[in-house]
């Protein structure tokens, strides 16, 4: 399924620059917006090996850290996407810890100095982030004007992160912010390795199973994406999410009515954190966000309720 046609397109069928264009989002949103007649081009360490790209869509390469070898392309480009950053699925050790942090501000200081070299800026930047943002909330309902949470590591790199690119305004460029929830894609990101203990029917839900996770389905991630390209009035941040968080419980039984199988195999919070370590936060402890900034843009998302959504991808 394509991203929302409702969604509106971009003024002008310009050049688009999408960083961390090889990823679950990145694959999506280049085939989009290449099928919608844009020049894509994917910005890549090893351009050789980004094969299957559309046509409109052309990879160059990058080191993720200056405008070497491409900032000539930001000038006069219709957007650039930053959604480059190293994996947080994977645990978190010190050194890794850094890794994720610092490939955020590297390539956030790239996108920027190739702004600055532009005779004619780009119209928007979209700025990837996430809605670990908010750290851990409980069952508080959060919105885009809620709080960071300070000392809690996944908030304040997604602090950082944010603020990577925040000197494009001063140059007039417009900069949207997406703070992406729990990506649903049968592709990857999360979803397969969630999906596979239900498949050998020992799935269930994790910890307490009280805590919410702020779904989105890959196709509104794509379509919220180009509807903010779109917005000349979009700015600041915006949670994509689906407007319907749920919690880990109710994902469980709706992820084993998708795959018909049971959810009755708890796994025990203390056995996660023993094998991810402090990763398992990203299991253990969620956030009930919601888009409401987004959806006041007019947005529409395709999927809204977590059964059907889940269906679609089984």
């Amino acid at each position: 399924m394509s991203a929302s046609t409702s969604a509106p397109d971009p003024a002008a069928k310009g050049r688009v620059i999408v960083t961390g264009g090889s990823g679950l989002i990145g694959r999506r949103l280049v085939t989009e917006l290449a099928g919608r007649g844009h020049e894509v081009v994917v910005l890549t360490r090893t351009p050789a090996r980004v094969a299957g790209l559309p046509a409109g869509a052309r990879a160059v390469g990058w080191d993720g850290r200056t405008a070497s070898g491409w900032g000539d392309l930001a000038d006069g480009a219709e957007a650039i996407v930053n959604l480059a950053g190293e994996t947080i699925a994977k645990r978190w050790t010190a050194g890794h810890k850094t890794r994720i942090l610092e490939s955020r501000l590297n390539a956030g200081a790239a996108v920027v100095e190739a702004i600055r070299g532009t005779a004619v800026k780009p119209r928007v930047l979209v700025q990837a982030a996430a809605v670990g943002f908010y750290g851990a909330c409980g069952g508080e309902v959060v919105t885009e004007d809620s709080p960071s949470k300070p000392g809690q590591f996944l908030s304040d790199v997604v602090v950082a992160w944010e603020a990577s690119t925040s000197a494009v305004e001063a140059m007039g460029v417009r900069r949207a912010v997406i703070r992406t929830g729990l990506v649903l894609a049968k592709e990857g990101g999360a979803l397969p390795p969630m999906a596979l203990p239900f498949r050998l029917f020992v799935g269930g839900p994790t910890g307490s199973g009280r805590q919410y996770y702020p779904w989105i389905h890959i196709d509104d991630v794509v379509g919220a994406i180009i509807h903010l390209i779109g917005d000349p009035q979009a700015r600041g941040a915006y949670n994509l999410t689906a407007p319907t968080p749920v919690t880990n419980r109710a994902f469980a039984a709706a992820l084993g009515r998708a795959l018909h199988r049971p959810a009755l195999i708890p796994t025990p919070g203390f056995a996660l954190r023993l094998v991810l370590g402090e990763m398992a936060t990203l299991i253990l402890d969620g956030q009930q966000a919601v888009p409401a900034r987004l959806l006041a843009t007019g947005f529409h998302h395709q999927h809204t309720n977590i059964d059907a959504a889940l269906q679609s991808l089984a």
